[in-house]
């Protein structure tokens, strides 16, 4: 299940974004996904972080998952 999550979020995801590295790890809601980017600032992190999720969210959601809002 997580080896999966990770694939799905490198394989849907652009360089663009800067994607350095990700952690997923299994919550007892779910699973977390830590994203590691390389960002100018906090806020384009999050922007970047907002793109990920929105770029992942339908080939998620197609294997029984659902994104919700990247966390501060």
């Amino acid at each position: 299940m997580l080896a999966l999550v990770s694939d799905l979020i490198w394989a849907h995801t652009p360089a663009a974004h800067g994607l350095e590295h990700l952690r997923a790890k299994a919550a007892a809601d779910g699973v977390d996904v830590y994203l590691f980017l390389r960002a100018a600032s906090e806020a384009a992190a999050l922007t970047q972080a907002r793109a990920i999720l929105d770029g992942v969210r339908a080939p998620l959601r197609a294997h029984g998952y659902r994104t919700p809002e990247p966390r501060r």
